[in-house]
């Protein structure tokens, strides 16, 4: 069978496995998101106690750092398994193939008939992804076990991205409390955390496939009820207190 027939019949391979790059860039839009809305509810509920400026402050750096540390902490430790995890499950079938490769075949072939390659076509496709080791282990870790092996992905990479995204998230309603104090700061925190929700919200539209007016819309309501939730518990307390 000639290299053009094998391209006609070759069925595209169904990206089950997670897309690395945009599993990345996910993964930084949440973080952002878990930035703003933990820390500027942190720093409203508060700032409702009606504490002096250096109090927010403190609260909110306190809850940037442990937040970003606790972010990369849990997205390292979850990459790493699931990275051992692929390693093991392709270990897994790398002995399959030695042990059984007339096994392997079969099933490679049942997959591509199931996809509508002709019987013969698709025994034939499969003799050939067989016939190089490498290319046979590629082509049942994709098509058995929805696995990308040249694109396992990074634990130290994704740790990375995601501390400096929570960070990134947590500074923005942080901010007015560097320069001001008092109902100024607390205003000018409440419009950055719903400028930088909208921001999300928007960014999140491109993954999701929302219209962006309605995931915008949306993450400003989530925000504007967190921070209003811990904002009249930081009032209620701090007039308990005084």
């Amino acid at each position: 069978m000639s290299d053009a027939t094998v391209r006609q019949i070759a069925p595209r391979p169904e990206h089950h496995h997670r897309d690395i790059d945009r599993g990345t860039a996910r993964a930084a839009v949440f973080g952002v998101s878990d930035g703003l809305v933990s820390n500027v509810s942190l720093i409203l509920g508060v700032a409702g106690a009606s504490p002096g400026a250096g109090v927010v402050r403190l609260a909110g750096l306190a809850g940037l750092i442990a937040g970003a540390v606790s972010m990369a902490a849990g997205e390292y430790v979850s990459m790493k398994a699931q990275t051992e995890l692929y390693e093991r499950e392709l270990e897994l079938e790398r002995r399959e193939l030695r042990r059984n490769p007339h096994v392997e075949t079969v099933e490679l072939t049942q997959i591509y008939q199931s996809r509508g390659v002709d019987p013969d076509q698709a025994r034939e496709l499969a003799q050939q992804m067989m016939s190089d080791p490498e290319l046979a282990l590629q082509t049942h870790a994709r098509e058995e076990l929805g696995i990308n092996p040249d694109n396992l992905g990074s634990a130290t990479a994704a740790s990375v991205s995601s501390f400096f995204a929570f960070a990134v998230g947590a500074l923005l309603p942080l901010l007015p409390w560097f320069v001001g104090s008092g109902s100024a700061a607390t205003v000018a925190s409440v419009v950055l955390g719903l400028i930088g929700s909208a921001i999300v919200g928007s960014l999140l539209a491109r993954f999701t496939g929302r219209s962006v007016l309605f995931s915008a819309t949306r993450q400003v309501a989530i925000a504007t009820f967190a921070a209003g939730i811990t904002f009249l518990i930081g009032n209620l307390v701090g007039v308990g207190v005084s």
